[in-house]
């Protein structure tokens, strides 16, 4: 059997072909710059149209949505339902989700009778508790609204829940541990008795550790005061928060193997803060899990970065847990998604 993965993101294409059940990699094909200026390729559409992908050969596709909501708990097959939801959610991923929905209408075009699975970012938190998800608002603005915690890298964290239970010899239902995806994008992940019941980003990416260009954690005061005193727009705020933050904000790039290079205060404070934030989740998650086999460093600084890890291990309370590092596989995670729902 042949599955492909389509991982469109908002100026992307990532493309991964896979024979299964051996998981062997028959291609792997990357297109950047959609849409952008002097760019050859416009659309998702010109960018699969530019891989000459044979769908013929194809027994399934899976695609990475980054935001199922409430609705999608587990990965599904996609139908017209699951199209008109999945546009429903946009407001709620309006980067992300119109481009996952494009790579999935595309392939629709090309080849309609082959089986399509969603796999969603999503849904691997969706075993979080109330009191994990729901924020201190108004309760009508989570019934109304849908404000509340998501949670996502799910399927990278997913991914390394499997791997980890298996070099640590246990039974996934029986693992703790806490996984770090690490990278221009941040997020850590309690997993308790192989389920997600925390994580650090939120309603939005935005939340938790601090990221590349992304803030990360905030008082959201904070917010009201600079559009009171920058006379400053919505949507300037939200470059300020997601686009001129974090290790950019800090100390000019967001780079950390040249960050961990330079010797000035500024490099040193970026570093700093970002380690402490990352402390701070585990030490908080070492609590509601209570019993920790493992903590796994994921994504390009947490694989690469002997420096961060560490730092971020050298604690009197942390010396004596396993530390991991696990290169994450999310297009295996997607095929393996997709195999269980085409058992069903």
């Amino acid at each position: 059997m042949k599955i492909a993965v389509i991982n469109c993101g908002s100026s992307s294409l990532k493309f991964k072909l896979f024979e299964m059940p051996d998981a062997k990699v028959l291609r792997s094909e990357l297109v950047e710059h959609i849409g952008e200026e002097n760019s050859p390729i416009q659309n998702h559409f010109e960018a699969i149209e530019s891989l000459h992908v044979n769908f013929s050969e194809i027994d399934a596709v899976g695609h990475r949505v980054v935001h199922g909501g409430e609705k999608f708990r587990a990965s599904v097959l996609i139908d017209d339902a699951v199209v008109q939801t999945i546009r429903k959610l946009i407001p709620l991923a309006p980067l992300h989700n119109p481009a996952n929905l494009e790579g999935i209408e595309v392939v629709l075009q090309k080849a309609p009778n082959i089986p399509q699975i969603a796999v969603f970012d999503t849904a691997f938190h969706a075993t979080l508790k109330k009191e994990a998800f729901v924020y201190a608002l108004p309760y009508a603005l989570y019934e109304k609204h849908d404000i509340r915690r998501y949670g996502f890298h799910g399927t990278s964290h997913a991914y390394l829940l499997r791997e980890a239970a298996a070099r640590l010899g246990k039974k996934v239902q029986e693992t703790n541990i806490i996984t770090l995806h690490l990278g221009n994008g941040a997020s850590a992940c309690a997993i308790k008795k192989g389920k997600s019941c925390d994580t650090s980003m939120g309603f939005t990416p935005l939340e938790g550790l601090v990221m590349g260009s992304r803030c990360g954690d905030l008082d959201p005061a904070i917010v009201l005061y600079l559009q009171k005193s920058l006379h400053v727009s919505a949507e300037e705020i939200d470059e300020i928060l997601n686009k001129k933050s974090g290790l950019l904000g800090l100390c000019g790039e967001n780079d950390v193997r040249n960050i961990e290079k330079r010797t000035d205060e500024a490099a040193k404070m970026a570093m700093d803060i970002m380690v402490r934030r990352i402390q701070k989740y585990i030490g908080a998650y070492m609590v509601l899990l209570e019993d920790v086999d493992a903590i796994v460093f994921s994504g390009g600084i947490g694989e690469n970065s002997s420096y961060v890890r560490e730092r971020v291990m050298n604690n009197k309370i942390l010396k004596n847990i396993k530390s991991l590092v696990i290169k994450t596989d999310e297009e295996l995670q997607i095929v393996n998604e997709c195999l269980e729902v085409l058992k069903k």
